[in-house]
């Protein structure tokens, strides 16, 4: 028999999490695991005896995992990845209660207008810059797959530059980026909301389809953003061009969003704040992935920070995600966890799979998120005796090493 020949050869783990079975909440505990990477794939997990039974590995480079966790890749499936500065003055003056108001009176704009006109007027080069540093320090947290949305331009001009950023991240990175169109995240100053849906159906769609720029359609409805019929409009326009429809909805009002994404059988549906339980049930029974964010509920004091229990014991296919972006300024999927086990009730091991293959569903990704054979070798190791531990240490950050595509890209 020939045996196939072993690139990287990662052994002794204590435990491997494959992330595989039935459910949220099995996650696949193999211990003293071994796993037998080749050409960006993982062809083998097991035993010392299976992996070297079956496997050539007298030129693999080895990886000891003694005492440590494997886990798969995190993919980070809800980001506002590229944009221009922070919007800290306000986030500090609401955190003691003050007026962001006064913030106005000395000339500094709030909210995502902030943001907008920040972006708006960076170039692609500022923008790739610090991009490409926020998405190197989710790396070293264990992130190997992140979807970047656009949205912080409103303009044709702009929201292509933020794209076009986002694609200069995926070929020049080590990480995966995938993109996702989000014209309709808001409404530009001094445009109607009419003509600005015909922009977004007629002249921003139709560029972005046609450079390919986008895997993915999102739109915000909400009130006072996009009615479940104006949502439809955009994303079936976008449909005709290849992107798959997302949807930010029932974040703050329920207004039909989360039904829209049964209808269309969404990819994802995300935020899901004021979701009623019967539409729950329909979520349970599609496809659609709800995609959860603790750390924006965390961030901004949501009025309605939710128990999602009730979703995970329906049957709901979970993602939990980092929403990244000036409201909620985080890198670290593991601070995520730490939220979503104590603020959402998940287990650990429900939160594990959320954060891997939940993320991976919630993009469409069928090779990563999880460790088996023929998948990519997109995986993580923790400095931790169990994988218990990640929800059990507060901002500390485990991740030894980050392997992607089969190749060690982060070593600490």
């Amino acid at each position: 028999m020939v045996k196939t020949k072993v690139d990287l050869l990662i052994c002794n783990a204590a435990e491997a999490i494959t992330c595989l079975g039935g459910g949220m909440k099995d996650i696949g505990v193999i211990r003293d695991a071994w796993i037998a990477i080749c050409n960006k794939r993982i062809v083998g997990v097991g035993s010392e005896d299976n992996i070297r039974n079956n496997f050539d590995l007298d030129n693999a480079e080895l990886l000891d995992a003694s005492g440590k966790v494997i886990a798969p890749g995190f993919v980070d499936s809800h980001t506002h990845l590229v944009f221009n500065g922070t919007r800290v003055e306000e986030y500090a003056a609401k955190l003691t209660g003050n007026d962001p108001e006064m913030l106005k009176e000395l000339g500094i704009t709030t909210g995502p207008n902030r943001t907008i006109e920040l972006t708006r007027h960076a170039s692609e080069e500022d923008l790739f810059q610090q991009s490409k540093k926020r998405m190197l320090s989710m790396l070293e947290y264990g992130m190997t797959t992140i979807e970047s949305k656009s949205g912080y331009g409103l303009t044709t001009e702009s929201e292509i530059k933020i794209l076009e950023v986002g694609r200069r991240l995926d070929r020049e990175t080590p990480v995966d980026v995938l993109n996702t169109f989000l014209g309709a995240h808001g409404f530009p100053d001094g445009v109607s909301k009419e003509d600005y849906l015909d922009t977004i159906i007629n002249e921003m769609i139709p560029q972005v389809g046609e450079r390919k720029l986008a895997e993915f359609c999102d739109a915000w409805c909400d009130d006072g953003y996009y009615t479940a019929e104006e949502s439809r409009k955009i994303l079936q326009a976008a449909l005709a061009y290849g992107m798959k429809p997302k949807l930010h909805a029932d974040a703050y009002s329920y207004i039909g969003g989360s039904d829209l994404a049964v209808k269309m059988n969404m990819v994802s549906v995300d935020h899901l704040n004021y979701t009623p339980v019967e539409v729950m049930e329909k979520l349970a029974k599609s496809n659609v992935t709800g995609v959860l964010m603790p750390a924006l509920d965390f961030a901004v004091g949501h009025k309605k920070p939710f128990d999602a229990r009730k979703m995970l014991d329906l049957g709901m296919n979970i993602a939990l995600a980092t929403d990244l972006c000036p409201a909620c300024y985080t890198e670290s999927m593991q601070f995520v966890i730490n939220l979503a086990c104590r603020l959402y009730k998940f287990t650990v091991e429900e939160a594990i799979k959320a954060a891997t293959y939940g993320g991976a569903c919630a993009l469409d990704l069928h090779d990563r998120g999880v460790i088996q054979a023929g998948k990519l070798a997109d995986l993580q190791i923790w400095d931790i005796p169990t994988y218990k531990h990640i929800a059990y240490e507060l901002g500390t950050n485990i991740v030894e090493t980050v392997i992607k595509d089969g190749k060690v890209v982060v070593s600490r």
